[in-house]
């Protein structure tokens, strides 16, 4: 089967799949082979064990396999499913006959269960089976169209990489399904759109099948949320779409929602939808993004602007805030809002070959999405912090509870580890699934040739009728910014190569075959020539280590600063500092310089940054306010650690931001 999308309508660009894009040496290499050895088969043993995960099972009781009751969050089908998205795609770059077994195995389950209308929910069929008596969308948290939305998905998958069809039949039953509901229920299907993974999915399915009815069913989605007249800021329907104008409510909805309309728009040409769309995005990227690429920064806050009375303001839950509201210690970020982030942003990149999308794609990807795995590849975050303290005076969920779990009696605040399993489990099969494709972000094609995104070890190859270009590249990325992409194959003079400047890159230089090429500033560099096999395209892109400061409407990094080299933002970790010296006390001068070193952290090899930091005199009491010591300011040698490598070494403090001196 063919790995590649068709060509969109309205969209310049389009991803090379597995057959003509793979990580094959260097930094994503090895996330990669992590992933297939540790990641993908690690959580199979979970959600196939009862003892552990109640994934599998449930749906054995659904099928009348085992008995017993459904027991787990109502969007654990759809964990299953995005598994079952990883594990096909190990398949298609890696396979094996054992995982080929397990992915058929689970196909066939889940087609099994599957209503005959399409419906697939497995507490209303196990509720069913017992007692008869359980509607669907009864409950519009029961997240209903997100799991179909991600079956569908890995229906349209399963056929792309397989040829099977047993659940890509699934997925047209299930799109089935939701097109009954836009016809005959639509105030049904706009309150049950929670986390709205189903517009992403039902284009995939149009472009899987060539049946317009599907992309008919996107449109249906959008006409039926904005004539929805009970939504609210928190899952983007309190104002029909195209009068939105800034990002409110859960990111994940958010996220998920927009990257779907980008799908949308790639298809129709929807000039009006593509500038909200555009509006929006930058809305999030320059006002409410973490320096790490995380995404909804509010644990609970409030829509005010929802409604005019005070009596209305509705809770916003793990969520967008207002601009320039980026709390450290309290920040959310659920890792599958940042991986929505990277699905929208490589979309709107398809649709505009424009280099900022993929220039936050890389940041998300090389901090926050990182930071959700451990280094080990086999324990998570739910919640990705800028900053972790002790004595927290309050508790915060811990990596696996939502509000759906609250914590009954918090641990210490600063002992918040990766976990192995999660009780809400959503967040690492969806970044199983997103490190297993991966190479999907590595370039583009359009008609003006190849484009390169992300850096980092991958091998490209494009084919434009007798025309033929494969690339290789060589790099230490993202520890060293000597690129170089070795021409291995070229016929009939190859095409244009597109080369990313990233936007952190200052003072980049570009050689072709020797000759240096004309830069200016960042975005993609055209590079045409008749290549030839053996010819060298080396981009250089110094890496300094950089000291940024934030907005001045971002009043909780007043007076601080971040540390950042290349694409890898840095954090201090009191693992560190010598024993017993609290991390507030270290401080950074201006003008410090920074030695990169090599090291490892959990036998994994990362590039550190000592330094000689600044010691703040100790604090006091413990009072709210106090007297400023008339003490010196010493010195403390240490060092600073990728922020994506926090954590592997044991509970302890952590800061992403650090005061200043002068």
């Amino acid at each position: 089967m063919s790995t590649n999308s068709p060509p969109r309508a309205h969209a310049p660009l389009q991803q090379l799949g597995a057959r003509d894009a793979r990580w094959a040496s260097g930094f994503w290499a090895d996330v990669t082979t992590r992933t297939h050895q540790v990641t993908i088969p690690r959580m199979w043993d979970m959600l196939d064990d009862p003892e552990v995960s109640p994934g599998i099972r449930n749906f054995r009781i659904a099928a009348g396999l085992e008995e017993g009751e459904h027991s787990g969050p109502p969007f654990m089908d759809g964990d299953v499913y995005k598994w079952l998205e990883a594990a096909i795609a190990q398949l298609e770059t890696d396979p094996t006959p054992e995982l080929r077994a397990i992915v058929d195995d689970v196909a066939g389950l889940v087609a099994s269960v599957q209503r005959e209308d399409g419906y697939v929910h497995t507490p209303t069929l196990i509720a069913a089976r017992h007692d008869g008596d359980a509607a669907a969308l009864a409950d519009r948290f029961a997240f209903e169209t997100y799991n179909l939305g991600h079956l569908i998905t890995a229906g349209v998958r399963h056929y792309e990489v397989t040829g099977s069809e047993i659940l890509l039949d699934a997925a047209r039953k299930a799109a089935g399904f939701l097109e009954d509901l836009a016809v005959n229920k639509p105030r049904e299907l706009a309150r049950s759109a929670i986390c709205p993974s189903h517009y992403m999915a039902v284009v995939e399915l149009y472009r899987a099948t060539g049946d317009r009815r599907y992309l008919e069913l996107a449109e249906a989605f959008l006409r039926v949320r904005d004539d929805f007249e009970e939504g609210g800021d928190d899952n983007q329907d309190r104002i029909p779409v195209r009068e939105q104008r800034v990002a409110a409510g859960h990111a994940v909805r958010a996220n998920y929602l927009y990257a779907g309309l980008a799908d949308l728009v790639a298809e129709t040409g929807d000039p009006e939808l593509r500038a909200v769309l555009e509006t929006l995005w930058s809305d999030v990227v320059d006002t409410k993004l973490a320096i790490t690429g995380g995404c909804g920064a509010l644990y609970d806050g409030a829509s005010p602007d929802g409604s005019p009375w005070q009596g209305d303001i509705s809770r916003v839950h793990q969520a967008y805030g207002r601009a320039y509201q980026l709390p450290h210690t309290t920040a959310h970020n659920e890792s599958c809002a940042n991986i929505g982030m990277i699905l929208w942003s490589e979309r709107m990149l398809a649709l505009t070959a424009d280099a900022r999308y993929a220039d936050v794609i890389e940041r998300v990807a090389f901090n926050s999405l990182l930071a959700g795995i451990g280094l080990s590849g086999a324990d998570y975050f739910y919640t990705n912090p800028l900053r972790q303290v002790r004595d927290l005076p309050y508790p915060l969920r811990r990596p696996g509870d939502t509000a759906l779990h609250p914590v009954p009696a918090p641990p210490p605040s600063d002992a918040r580890l990766r976990q192995e399993y999660l009780s809400c489990f959503c967040c690492p099969p969806n970044t199983a699934r997103t490190l297993a494709r991966f190479h999907e972000r590595a370039a583009s094609v359009g008609d003006d040739g190849l484009y390169l995104h992300l850096y980092g070890g991958g091998e490209v190859r494009t084919v434009s009728g007798d025309r033929v270009l494969a690339l290789h590249e060589h790099s230490d990325y993202p520890w060293s910014g000597t690129i170089r992409f070795e021409v291995t194959a070229a016929m009939a003079g190859g095409v244009p190569v597109h080369v990313r400047i990233p936007d952190w890159a200052k003072d980049a230089s570009l050689t072709v075959a020797g000759e240096a090429a004309p830069l200016d500033g960042s975005g993609y560099v055209r590079v045409e020539r008749d290549w030839r096999v053996g010819d060298v395209i080396e981009l250089e892109l110094p890496m300094p280590v950089r000291m940024l400061r934030g907005h001045r409407l971002a009043e909780e990094v007043t007076g601080q600063v971040a540390v950042q080299r290349g694409p890898v933002v840095y954090c201090l970790e009191s693992a560190d500092l010598p024993v017993g010296l609290p991390i507030e006390r270290v401080a950074i001068r201006r003008g410090t310089a920074f030695t990169p070193v090599e090291t490892e952290i959990a036998g994994t090899r990362v590039i550190a940054l000592e330094a000689e930091l600044a010691l703040l005199p100790a604090g006091g009491d413990g009072r709210l306010y106090e007297d400023l010591p008339d003490a010196p300011v010493e010195a403390v040698r240490t060092r600073l650690v990728p922020y994506f490598a926090w954590g592997n070494r044991g509970a302890g403090e952590m800061s992403v931001w650090l005061p200043t001196v002068w």
